[in-house]
């Protein structure tokens, strides 16, 4: 009467196949996104673009890496020297684009290692031939804003800032929206309910407005730019969130957990968050950008950060004001276009690699 299943080979190997670990699902949507090569390399170009500005103080400085005067060895990038110390006669910082300071240091037995760009994106080239701004040279590969200021530099660290904000505004923004959407769709009834009329609230808020009164009383920061953003970042996130919970608590298996007793946050954090993280990680890419362009939005509007942080919005504002100098308006149009495009290419190649529509066979 109990007997042994015969079990034919294609079955057995396709068990096999299916546990195998590198055919997981993550695994199986990443080979997606790999085979999408547009969305691939957007994200190996984006990953170069933002290792390269975070080592921006190696490629843009106005300070050696590395010098070797009298013998001895100094790291003016790591460390503010005086003047005396390379034979000048004040003790104020060292200003290693001054010709004497310069001159000192190319004498026999000294050397200096300087950056490929070597401005900041503080430094006023005071040595320029022509009136600020500058058109493209030797000297500053992509010209000059109307301060002095060398334009590659301020792309380099005006897009670090970017990046960086973006980032923070983003992690903070997911948190608030996965928190907030998972409340309202797991329990329903009232929560949901008392939610949504604050979501809709909240909503009508003047975000503009507000961001002007607080820059009118507050001295202005990235902090409290980040601060005011998120407060109103969450509410778009977590209608997608909530939608995913209400679909999702009503499966078997949640109800498999509640029958065995399990609480209400482990079958949150164990079963139902995890299966509705696909809007969360696909927007991702398209949070980004939208941070960033708010960021850039404000900077030209004179609310964004503080004066002398640099800024792609900034220079917006500065090439709008200096319609001759087009190499400002230019250089910063491109850097943002680029940036936004490969966000959005990848955005596009992760929503493919995770739509079940699209899975593998």
């Amino acid at each position: 009467m109990f007997g042994w299943i015969p079990v034919s080979s294609s079955t057995e190997s396709n068990t096999k196949f299916l546990a195998r670990p590198g055919n997981s699902p993550a695994r199986r949507a990443w080979g997606r996104f790999r085979r999408n090569r547009l969305g691939y390399w957007s994200l190996v170009c984006f990953c170069l673009l933002v290792l390269l500005s975070l080592a921006a103080e190696l490629v843009s400085n106005d300070r050696p890496l590395l010098v070797r005067y009298q013998g001895q060895f100094y790291t003016p990038v790591l460390k503010s020297y005086p003047e005396t110390v390379f034979g000048g006669d004040f003790q104020t910082p060292t200003d290693y684009l001054d010709p004497f300071i310069r001159q000192r240091l190319s004498e026999p037995g000294n050397w200096a290692l300087y950056a490929p760009n070597t401005y900041g994106p503080k430094t006023l080239n005071y040595f320029a031939k022509s009136p600020n701004p500058s058109a493209p040279s030797s000297e500053n590969w992509l010209g000059t804003d109307d301060r002095g200021r060398d334009l590659l530099a301020q792309l380099i660290y005006g897009f670090r800032v970017s990046v960086l904000f973006a980032l923070a505004l983003t992690f903070t923004g997911t948190v608030l929206g996965v928190l907030t959407g998972a409340l309202q769709g797991f329990f329903g009834g009232k929560t949901d309910l008392a939610f949504q009329r604050f979501i809709e609230i909240w909503s009508a808020m003047p975000e503009l407005y507000l961001l002007i009164i607080f820059s009118a009383v507050f001295a202005p920061s990235l902090g409290l730019l980040l601060l005011l953003l998120s407060l109103f970042g969450w509410m778009g996130l977590s209608d997608y969130v909530r939608a995913e919970f209400l679909r999702n608590r009503q499966l078997d298996y949640v109800r498999a957990a509640r029958a065995l007793g399990v609480s209400n946050w482990q079958i949150i954090r164990r079963h139902v968050l995890p299966n509705s993280l696909t809007p969360v990680v696909t927007f991702l890419p398209f949070r980004m950008s939208g941070a960033i362009l708010a960021l850039t939005s404000l900077d030209f509007l004179g609310l964004g950060v503080p004066p002398g942080t640099p800024s792609l919005g900034e220079l917006l504002s500065q090439g709008k004001n200096n319609i001759d100098a087009w190499w400002i308006s230019l250089s910063t149009f491109l850097v943002l276009v680029l940036t936004l495009l490969l966000l959005t290419f990848m955005g596009d190649a992760l929503r493919d690699a995770l739509d079940p529509r699209k899975a593998d066979r």
